[in-house]
This record gives structure tokens, C-alpha cells and sequence, in this order.
């Protein structure tokens, strides 16, 4: 990634962050991948020279479901006071965790009068930090008008990125993330959902292993994985998006070609296919991935295929209630979110962008389909 870039990138970064402070750990630690190496650092480089618009896609061709059975709210401690209400706002917020300093964004919406709302966080790719993605997502957008908390977080790094390795001081840090966000704003800890871009999407499959009793579902764009040695504590239910021309995270397995060109994790300066920090352009295809979670979650059978769009189709397994595992295969479709502007203004790197679906209308009408049953909580 060209220098005067990422130097562009930062200053235009420092003016959206105000709340970054000094003093955290040393960037320049080398961490381990997991075995993983996650993409879509290349959006940085062009992000002080897009647009910064929302998608307005609307949804067209959306099956889902609503679960059978309504679930109460379950407030969480952020709810126990008048004093603990939030004012309406967006800021940015440290958290220092397990040996690991971070920032969140943090959205409360406009009328949020203490009642306990969904929690949605919203996880950045490799190389990306946490205000790119709140742009490629637009969740605080969404979650005002529909009325949920929104926390896109980043740990501080030379180069950002999630270790997705199960037990990892990632995973920790993030469940303390969750432990703050609960005990400072009232959240329904019943409807705590997770999504992620690229890294972001592997990180969110660990989440959903390691997690899984504070995490209602989770939505994993460009990048679903079914981490080995994964033993949820229940069946999470899954919507996943994935483009079959995706040049990062090939849809056919492993990372793609241009994943190689992205920068090593320890600032060196070299590329990944330089430095080979656990780059793979084999493994299994995203359909492998997504059948193995259907078959955690209890599902049975071939999955159907239903015809969307003309770009998109819906690949659905025979999954008990509530554990329901979907995924939006995009024809054609690149390293991209369904529906954001973002990723479409950078085409020429990412590839294709479908506007015939928006990933966040359907991620919210799943994520409403499937709350957190109460037995299954951590307590």
C-alpha cells in the first residue's frame, strides 16, 4: 500500500476519531493470524478519495421467516438506573482489555429513553479501520432509524486485523467489549448480534464458536469460516453473503490472488505473499464452509436453492427452528457488501457490487427472527 496513501488515509482519520488517545500498547507487536490472513485492506487505500455514501438498496426476494415464539427483552446492567442513560450520540470510546488497548464507535440512537435495545457490532476487514467499516456498513444510519445500538470496534495495531484464533486475547477482549457496552447503555442482552466484513467476517465465525451464549446470530460478509475445533455452546443461526468472483476471499476456497499484494501484519513494509503470514489460496470453498455449519446447527438434507435477483441466489438449509443457517451466493458478485456505495465506488479493486439486495435489510429481519432463547445464556 503506497505510503502517501495510508499518510492521506490518517490524517482524514485522526479528524473522525477524536476520541483516540496515546499510551496503548506498542503497535509494532507482531500477532498471530490463527492460521488466517483476512482481507480488504486494499479499501484504505482508496479511501481518501471516495464518496462517503449509505446504500439505498432495497430488498427484493427476502424469505425469511419470523421465529415462532416471542422472547422478552433481558435488560442488561446498563438499564438498572436513570443515571446509566445515555444521551443520543455517536463517540468514540477506549477499552484496554487482556493486554490489548482498542477504540469503539458507538452509536445510541435519537429517542433512546432507557428502554433495552439490540446490540449490533459491526466488524472491520484486514487493514481497516474501524471508521471505514462504519462506512461500509452504515449501521449507525440503519440502527437510528430502526432502532438499535450500533459499536463498530478496532484493536489498536501496526496494521489492523482480528486474531481468530479460538481462546485468543482477540476473542477476550471483544467479550469484555460486549461486558462494557452491556453495563454502560441498556441493551437487550436476548438480541446481541454481531457482523463482519472480510477479517471481520472470520472473526465473527470465531465469535460464533467461542461466544455463543451472549451472541444471538451472526452475519459474516466475504469471508464465512467454519474454524476447526469449533464446539459452540448452541446452534447459532447464520446468514452469510459471498460473491463468486470475490478476488480475496475466493469463493471456490483460500484466500484469492490479490490478498497476497495486501500488507504484512508486522509493519515491515513487505506484502503478504512476501512474508507469507499464513497465506493459503487453497482450503474449503464457501458452500463447504456454510454446509459445515449446518451441520452444527442440526441441519439435515440438502440445502435449496432459491433464485433472488438475477445475481443472487439464496442458498437455504433444512435447519431446526432457530438455528437456521442461510447463505446469499452474488453471481458475478466481488469483495463486496450487497447494497453499500462504498464497495461499489471502489469496484475497480473490489470487484462488483450488487445493488439487488441490501445485506443490512436482511441481516436486521434475521437478526429479529432470531433472538437469544433465555436457557441458553451465560448467566
Amino acid at each position: 500500500m503506497p505510503a502517501p496513501i495510508l499518510s492521506r488515509f490518517g490524517a482524514i482519520l485522526s479528524l473522525q476519531m477524536p476520541g483516540r488517545t496515546g499510551g496503548r500498547s506498542a503497535a509494532s507487536r507482531r500477532h498471530l493470524l490463527g492460521g488466517h490472513v483476512l482481507v480488504v485492506g486494499l479499501t484504505v487505500a482508496l479511501v481518501a478519495s471516495c464518496g462517503m455514501g449509505s446504500p439505498s438498496a432495497s430488498v427484493t426476494g427476502s424469505v425469511h421467516r419470523v421465529a415462532a415464539g416471542a422472547v422478552p427483552a433481558d435488560p442488561s446492567t446498563g438499564c438498572d438506573s436513570a443515571e446509566k442513560a445515555v444521551v443520543p450520540t455517536t463517540q468514540t470510546l477506549s477499552l484496554n482489555s487482556h493486554g490489548l488497548s482498542g477504540t469503539y464507535i458507538q452509536h445510541v440512537p435519537s429517542g433512546h429513553v432507557g428502554r433495552p435495545l439490540p446490540l449490533i457490532v459491526d466488524l472491520h476487514g484486514y487493514a481497516e479501520p474501524a471508521a471505514v467499516q462504519a462506512t461500509v456498513s452504515t449501521w449507525s444510519t440503519f440502527a437510528d432509524t430502526h432502532g438499535a445500538v450500533a459499536v463498530t470496534p478496532q484493536i489498536t495495531r501496526t496494521v489492523q486485523l482480528w486474531d481468530t484464533a479460538l481462546g485468543s486475547h482477540d476473542l477476550a477482549w471483544f467479550s469484555s467489549l460486549l461486558t462494557t457496552v452491556e453495563s454502560d447503555v441498556c441493551i437487550d442482552r436476548n438480541r446481541v448480534y454481531v457482523d463482519g466484513y472480510s477479517d471481520g467476517a472470520f472473526m465473527t465465525s470465531a465469535i460464533a464458536c467461542q461466544l455463543a451464549d451472549r451472541v444471538a446470530a451472526v452475519a459474516p460478509v466475504a469471508g464465512l469460516q467454519a474454524p476447526a475445533r469449533c464446539a459452540p455452546a448452541r446452534p447459532v443461526p447464520v446468514i452469510a453473503f459471498h460473491g463468486t468472483a470475490d478476488p480475496f476471499v475466493s469463493y471456490q476456497g483460500g484466500l484469492g490472488q490479490k490478498a497476497l499484494d495486501l500488507p504484512a501484519p508486522d509493519g515491515s513494509h513487505r506484502t503478504l505473499g512476501q512474508s507469507g503470514s499464513g497465506t493459503s489460496t487453497t482450503g474449503p470453498s464457501i458452500p463447504q464452509q456454510t454446509t459445515t455449519w449446518a451441520r452444527r446447527n442440526g441441519c439435515s438434507g440438502q440445502p435449496t436453492d432459491t433464485i433472488v435477483a438475477s445475481d443472487v441466489t439464496l442458498i437455504h438449509y433444512h435447519c431446526p427452528p432457530g438455528a437456521e443457517v442461510e447463505l446469499y451466493r452474488i453471481n458475478g458478485g466481488g469483495h463486496a457488501w450487497p447494497g453499500s456505495t462504498f464497495t461499489r465506488s471502489i469496484s475497480s479493486v473490489v470487484g462488483r457490487t450488487t445493488f439487488s439486495i441490501s445485506a443490512d435489510d436482511l441481516m436486521w429481519a434475521f437478526f429479529l427472527s432470531h433472538p437469544l432463547r433465555p436457557t441458553t445464556k451465560q448467566k
